[in-house]
């Protein structure tokens, strides 16, 4: 398994009890949908080692104490305290209407509401106010991803609907909008 083909579960942040046990931080939005998990990828020394779960018991904060088989010991549990936890991107909840992963949406079409066709998301830049990345015929469009852009994701078509904010496709696109209050 490559990295690339797994997400991001969240990582072992201790040791709990003498038994080996382990608490992972679950940084998911719904942690209790993990109540079942039966393996997890460790990332350790540059690979991802999979292991098989025995018990998980999912608390309030995120967090769940954690037995893996064959790990039996405090001290053999303490190699792992620190490391990155992963699962197949087949795992994924399925989501529907306009929510979607970062990484599902790449290679869709985008289309505006006022300019129709713009191009293809190449990449979702995370942060504070994520972005669509969209390539328009090699010119780079930067669109906010936000409730009031985004009007519909159809997976049967691969598109994306958004509503630019205005004069934001003309400003990437080196398009001067005409302005009634500028004398010709």
């Amino acid at each position: 398994m490559l990295i690339k083909d797994c997400y991001s579960l969240g990582y072992i942040t201790k040791t709990h009890g003498i038994q080996g046990q382990l608490v992972f931080f679950l940084d998911v939005d719904n942690p209790l949908y993990y109540k079942n998990l039966k393996n997890v990828f460790v990332f350790k020394q540059h690979q991802l080692i999979p292991f098989i779960i025995k018990s998980i018991n999912i608390k309030h904060n995120q967090t769940a104490i954690v037995q893996i088989v064959g790990i039996e010991t405090i001290e053999i549990a303490t190699q792992l305290v620190g490391s990155e936890i992963y699962l197949p991107l087949t795992a994924l909840p399925e989501l529907k209407g306009n929510a979607f992963y970062f990484h599902e949406v790449i290679g869709f079409s985008v289309v505006d509401s006022t300019h129709g066709a713009i191009g293809k998301v190449v990449e979702v830049v995370e942060g504070s106010q994520p972005l669509f990345v969209i390539d328009n015929n090699g010119k780079e469009i930067l669109c906010p991803m936000h409730d009031s852009t985004l009007a519909k994701v159809d997976r049967d078509t691969n598109t994306i609907h958004i509503h630019l904010p205005a004069g934001l496709y003309e400003l990437y696109m080196d398009i001067e909008e005409e302005d009634s209050n500028t004398p010709n």
